[in-house]
């Protein structure tokens, strides 16, 4: 026999479902209640004949009952001067109480509903209708610098704003931006609470009005597939505009790339990671101050690449183009089909929509000067032959996923007859090494297994008898702060040994904190590399430009042209006065390109760049002391 559904459970389930309408409901419930109140009060005053009369001593009529009815209602003291008959004062009574408890429901209610919506608001996820503003996906320690760089990048925007969409409580995103990003300048910062992987979420960001998207690596064991799959919730969402994306994405295992690619399509710019750390490590490495103009170029604090379009320039040479400019360095050219080249051959043509990439302070500072007479000086200019290159000796102190992504990428830049020492307290870094470096053609790799903050084993190996040394933080198996606690620790071994045998030692360190880079420069190591830093200002710049892409893989990429520190009295005369329009027309003879300089009298000053000075103006006069660098892009 089935239970039969009695009248009390249907009113229950009834009441239960306006209760869970929501407050606008509610409170239109109440005012069908109060008007019911009053209609049924009125009505009982006037078919007893108890109401009370009007100034000229008329009874009120049913609708000024109602009126009246409802000022009881609204305020219990109306009622405190009340006469009349029996009824219309139980009436009163009647409407009175029934009042105080239907206005006292809607204070409740209203209150309820204020509380729910502030705590909606603070879970982040009503929608951000922002335009032309820049989406962050994802949360990593990467993601302060990122919000830091275009911060500066949006200083001449009158409205920027950056909407950050991650799983993580809005309240606590907002606390720890706020005390690692204290000064936004115009930028506003928005942050939501969200899967970037879910479509739903994904629209609470406005994506598809946003002027760039950067989807940031989860610190989770597999931070690539969770960048796939934002890359498809996007590109695949039913809610994604008529115009393509434009993302910037990093991939961190080079296996996920092509299935990265194949998704985002031509949507996407993606920064292979390692693979970015590495070339920059074995490039820092066996050049001191290096890594300085890399920061320089890829930050937003002093002068970035820009492209620039200059009709004037249709016909001529690239080796005129490099004179053209006096506050920017001409660094390629950006061909009107979206192909760069840096350093390209001197005698290229300039051709009708072909850009220049150059350096400069800002985009609408790329100005042709007009000049003539550069002023220069031809006694100053030198030819002198490079040295060959020799075999280097390079140790390799600690171990990471990187670190055999850079034993290859140096095998392309050795002599032939070069060797390698790794020591790495690590038990799989030999059979790594055996399975990702198996045809290497200049190098000859020795694997010891050792800890490499113990003293006894930097002693043995002869430190100072390497060309260059780099330390590498246990990244994969420490915590950040105590891998690069190890990383100091070796430091300062390292400087130790370098005072007590009185060899300067060529060193650059990984570091995984960028404060912790600043205790560092105590150790007087020549370069030290941020990789989360590094990678989160090429983020910060390929968002601002997705063009610069296809620049730095190729300024970072052993086949081609690279940036690279020479001995100045290769090109010019020591102690002689000259403009560095000189030092270019010097680097231009030898198919290069001058972009800067670094004196190394000013080379452990932090205040002055450590000597790097980049994008000089070139008709700024300047003298070179032995010792001192060129700064070119060269082949080699």
């Amino acid at each position: 026999m089935k239970n039969e559904i009695t009248l009390g459970q249907r009113l229950r389930y009834r009441f239960d479902n306006i209760m869970s309408a929501g407050p606008i409901a509610l409170i239109a419930w109440l005012a069908v209640l109060s008007l019911v109140l009053i209609a049924i009060t009125a009505l009982i005053i006037f078919l007893a004949n108890a109401a009370p009369t009007d100034e000229a001593g008329n009874k009120l009529g049913f609708f000024p009952l109602m009126w009246f009815a409802l000022m009881r209602t609204l305020d219990a003291g109306t009622m405190g001067g009340d006469e009349g008959a029996p009824m219309l004062l139980i009436a009163s009574l009647f409407v009175t109480l029934g009042g105080i408890f239907i206005v006292s429901t809607l204070i409740g209610i209203l209150n309820n509903g204020i509380e729910s919506k502030l705590d909606e608001l603070r879970k982040g996820r009503s929608l951000v209708v922002e335009q032309d503003h820049t989406a962050i996906l994802g949360w990593s320690g990467q993601i302060f610098s990122v919000i830091s760089e275009l911060c500066i990048a949006n200083e001449n925007r009158p409205k920027a704003c950056i909407a950050v969409l991650a799983d993580k409580d809005k309240v606590e995103m907002e606390d720890e931006i706020r005390a690692k990003v204290p000064n936004t300048g115009k930028t506003k910062i928005v942050c939501r609470t969200g899967s970037p992987i879910d479509i739903t979420d994904l629209h609470i960001v406005n994506p598809g009005a946003a002027r760039s998207v950067i989807i940031l690596s989860d610190e989770a064991d597999d931070p690539d597939s969770l960048v796939i799959k934002t890359i498809l919730a996007l590109t695949n969402g039913p809610d994604r505009p008529d115009h393509p994306y434009h993302i910037t994405a990093e991939i961190r295992d080079p296996q996920n790339y092509e299935v990265a690619k194949m998704v985002a399509g031509d949507e996407a710019q993606l920064i292979m990671v390692n693979e970015m750390i590495s070339r920059i490590a074995v490039q820092t490495c066996r050049q001191s101050g290096l890594s300085v103009v890399y920061i320089e170029l890829l930050d937003f604090g002093g002068d970035e690449i820009y492209m620039h379009e200059e009709p004037a320039l249709s016909g001529k040479t690239f080796a005129d183009v490099l004179m053209a400019y006096e506050d920017s360095a001409v660094m390629g050219i950006r061909f009107a089909d979206g192909r760069v080249a840096l350093n390209p051959p001197m005698d290229m043509i300039f051709q009708h929509g072909d850009a220049v990439i150059a350096i400069s302070e800002d985009d609408d500072t790329v100005k042709v000067s007009g000049l003539r007479d550069y002023g220069i000086n031809e006694s100053a200019i030198l030819m002198r032959e490079p040295e060959p290159l020799r075999p280097e000796r390079t140790l390799i102190l600690g171990w990471n996923k990187r670190a055999a992504a850079i034993i290859r990428e140096l095998d392309a830049y050795v002599a032939p007859g070069s060797d390698i020492i790794i020591v790495a307290d690590n038990d799989i870094a030999e059979e790594q090494i055996a399975m990702e470096c198996p045809n290497l053609i200049n190098l000859g790799i020795t694997f010891q297994n050792a800890n490499t903050t113990d003293r006894r084993v930097l002693d043995r190996l002869s430190v100072q008898d390497f060309d260059h040394i780099i330390t590498l933080s246990y990244s994969d198996d420490l915590a950040s702060q105590e891998a690069d606690a190890r990383t100091l620790i070796t430091l300062l071994h390292l400087r130790d040994i370098s005072d007590k045998t009185g060899v300067n030692l060529s060193i650059v360190s990984e570091m995984l904190d960028i404060r912790n880079r600043e205790l560092a420069e105590v150790t007087r190591a020549d370069d030290f590399i941020v990789s989360d830093k590094l990678i989160s200002l090429m983020l910060s710049q390929v968002s601002e430009n997705k063009d610069l892409m296809a620049v730095f893989t190729d300024l970072f990429d052993p086949e081609g042209s690279e940036l690279y520190l020479k001995e100045s009295d290769r090109y010019i005369q020591m102690g002689v006065p000259m403009n560095f329009y000189t030092v270019v027309d010097a680097a231009r003879r030898r198919g290069e390109v001058a972009v800067g300089y670094r004196h190394v009298a000013q080379s452990g000053d932090a205040s002055k760049a450590y000597g790097v000075v980049v994008n000089p103006k070139k008709s700024g006069m300047i003298t070179f002391e032995p010792g001192d660098k060129v700064i070119v892009l060269a082949e080699n």
